[in-house]
């Protein structure tokens, strides 16, 4: 079998003025993971996942996140609609695009 090639880290070997958003799904020690794996993967956010929080996860129409990012303190948001939670994300990200250029 060959080897598993992590396409993530990958993607950050050839950087131009993109920003990297990485998602994890951690059971343990998740805030201090998902720091390490955004320092890691030199990644500018990473939107952790959590299975603890009722409502939240695979299961449901619902989730609750915590935004990592490169340059600031993690910010969590409240349970609600994934949709809502995809603004959040954009909401976020989107600034950080526009003062790139």
């Amino acid at each position: 079998a060959g080897a598993f090639r992590d396409a993530l880290w990958d993607s950050t070997l050839v950087t131009l003025q993109e920003t990297i958003v990485g998602f994890a799904l951690e059971t343990d020690d998740e805030l201090a993971r998902a720091a390490d794996k955004l320092k890691r993967k030199n990644l500018d956010f990473l939107v952790l996942n959590s299975l603890r929080d009722a409502g939240a996860g695979f299961s449901f129409d619902t989730n609750k996140i915590t935004l990592l990012s490169a340059n600031g303190s993690p910010r969590s948001f409240e349970l609600k609609s994934k949709r809502d939670v995809a603004r959040d994300i954009v909401d976020a990200v989107v600034p950080t695009l526009t003062a790139q250029k």
